[in-house]
C-alpha cells in the first residue's frame, strides 16, 4: 500500500531503459523499499516492495547511465541536479565556525529582508531531510515588520481569552494528568510568558517576535512525522547566519494554537491548514547587535551503548 501524505496517495512509477541498463546493481542496493532486482543481467522491477515506490530518487540518482527514471510523488526525473564538486563544500571546520557564531537575536535593525535572501532560505531548507517523500511540511512567511507585528498581537489578544489555562485551578486539576514535569514547566515558564506577552501587547512592544523584519513558521499535516518541521526549521536558521541575517527559534507560539476553536480560527487567518504534533517560528532580521564572544553548550549527557 502506497505511504499516503496530504499531497498523494499513490506510489511513484519507475521507469527504466534496459538499452542503457549495465545490470551493475547500484540501484539494486541503495532501495530499502526492495522495487528492484536484477534479472539476467538488468535490473527489473520486483514483486517484493514493501510500499511500492515511495519517490526518494536514490535509484536515479545514483545510476551511472541514466537507466532509471522515476515519476510521481511530486517527483519527476527534470529535478535532477549535479552535485557540487568537492572543492565547492564546506569543510568541517568551517561549517562548525558557523554553528559556533549563531547565537539568539532579538534585537534587529529597521531593514526589511530582501526577496531573494528569504528565497535563499527558503531554497535551502528544502533541502532538508524530511521523512518519507513527497514532504508534508508547510511553511507561512510572514515577510514584513507589519506582517510579523500583526499576528503576535493577534496572538497576545488570543492568550488574553485562554488566562483560565494557566490558572491555579486549572493547573490543579491537570497535574495528576500530565505529570510533575508539565506542572513545574507551565508554572514556571508558560505562566509567565502569557504574562509578559499581554502585558506589553497593551505598551505597544512586541515580545513574540520583537519586532523582526521576517518570521517563517515551519509546521506539518496529520501524516507528517514530528521531526521534520523542526529539521527544516534548523536548516532556515542555519542558511539565514550564512546570509548575515540574525535569528531566533521560538518554541512558544506553536504549542498554543493547535487545539481549540479559537486556535482553529486564528490558523486560518494566516493560512495555517493543519494543527501540528510539532512546528517552530523561526525570526530573522539584519542584527542590531554583534557578540564577540560564544559560550560553550553541553549535551545533558553522552553516553556510549
Amino acid at each position: 500500500m502506497p505511504i499516503p501524505t496530504t499531497r498523494t496517495k499513490e506510489k511513484a512509477q519507475i521507469n527504466i531503459d534496459k538499452e542503457k541498463c549495465i545490470g551493475c546493481g547500484l540501484c539494486v542496493e541503495v532501495c530499502k523499499d526492495f522495487s528492484l532486482e536484477i534479472k539476467n543481467k538488468k535490473v527489473v522491477i520486483s514483486d517484493s516492495s514493501i510500499f511500492g515506490c515511495i519517490g526518494c530518487g536514490h535509484c536515479m540518482a545514483i545510476c551511472p547511465e541514466g537507466a532509471i527514471t522515476i515519476s510521481g510523488r511530486e517527483l519527476s526525473a527534470e529535478m535532477l541536479f549535479d552535485l557540487p564538486p568537492k572543492a565547492e563544500l564546506a569543510s568541517y571546520d568551517s561549517l562548525v565556525n558557523l554553528f559556533k557564531t549563531r547565537r539568539s537575536v532579538r534585537e534587529f535593525k529597521e531593514k526589511p529582508v530582501e526577496k531573494e535572501i528569504i528565497d535563499k532560505i527558503l531554497n535551502a531548507a528544502k533541502t532538508a531531510p524530511m521523512g518519507l517523500p513527497p514532504s508534508d511540511v508547510h511553511v507561512v512567511v510572514f515577510d514584513s515588520y507589519d506582517k510579523v507585528r500583526a499576528f503576535s498581537f493577534d496572538f497576545c489578544r488570543y492568550l488574553e481569552g485562554m488566562k483560565w489555562f494557566v490558572s491555579n485551578w486549572f493547573l490543579a486539576i491537570m497535574r495528576p494528568f500530565w505529570g510533575k514535569s508539565n506542572d513545574e514547566m507551565f508554572k514556571g515558564f508558560v505562566r509567565p510568558l502569557f504574562k509578559v506577552y499581554i502585558e506589553n501587547m497593551k505598551k505597544e512592544k512586541n515580545l513574540v517576535m520583537y519586532d523582526a523584519p521576517l518570521a517563517m513558521y515551519f509546521y506539518g499535516s496529520p501524516y507528517t512525522d514530528p521531526a521534520d518541521p523542526i529539521v527544516a526549521a534548523t536548516y532556515a536558521m542555519l542558511a539565514g547566519e550564512s546570509l548575515g541575517l540574525g535569528n531566533c527559534m521560538l518554541g512558544g507560539i506553536h504549542p498554543l494554537i493547535q487545539n481549540g476553536r479559537k486556535a482553529k480560527k486564528l490558523r486560518e487567518k494566516y493560512g495555517i491548514k493543519y494543527p501540528s504534533r510539532e512546528g517552530l517560528f523561526v525570526i530573522f532580521g539584519y542584527p542590531a547587535v554583534k557578540y564577540k564572544k560564544g559560550v560553550e553548550r553541553s549535551f545533558a549527557e553522552v553516553k556510549m551503548a
